[in-house]
């Protein structure tokens, strides 16, 4: 039996913050501003594989108002919700996810980025697809406002 879930996430840029992309710190001038780490590609995965169960969204489990969670590391968030999926009977088939913003290049970091969210998980890195792409100046991401992302996440009954 396989399951299919699908995450989307956003977050402005700021000052003073770190900017973080499935755990790798990404050098820039400004970072993603939100209650955690906001690490807007491991909230989108961490997303699609809640949406995989139907077990809601990440605001359900690590709200923002909860102030355990304030600058919280993504990364642990991420095996939390790897747990609920384990413990369901399920293991992770592949994840394709897209990260949207104009800047900065992000090419130099993906297979890192790959490395880490696959280390995390306990899978191989060649079932962690992570690709960036621009917006070619238009929306928020376009105007250097913001990042987004979105990410399916394809699981399997153990």
């Amino acid at each position: 039996m396989i399951r299919i879930g699908t995450g989307y996430d956003v977050h402005a840029f700021g000052p003073n913050r770190k900017l973080i992309l499935g755990g790798i710190d990404i050098p820039y001038e400004k970072g993603l501003v939100g209650h955690s780490d906001a690490d807007v590609l491991t909230h989108t995965i961490m997303d699609a594989m809640l949406g995989c169960l139907s077990l809601g969204s990440i605001g359900d489990h690590f709200p923002d108002t909860d102030p355990q969670y304030k600058n919280a590391d993504s990364l642990v968030l991420l095996e939390h919700v790897h747990d609920l999926i384990k413990k369901k009977g399920y293991t992770i088939g592949n994840i394709d996810s897209v990260v949207i913003a104009q800047e900065p290049k992000l090419k130099p970091y993906i297979l890192f980025i790959r490395q880490k969210l696959a280390a995390t998980l306990s899978i191989s890195v060649d079932d962690v697809s992570v690709k960036a792409t621009t917006t070619e100046w238009l929306g928020f991401e376009g105007k250097k406002l913001g990042m987004a992302c979105q990410a399916v996440v394809l699981i399997t009954k153990s």
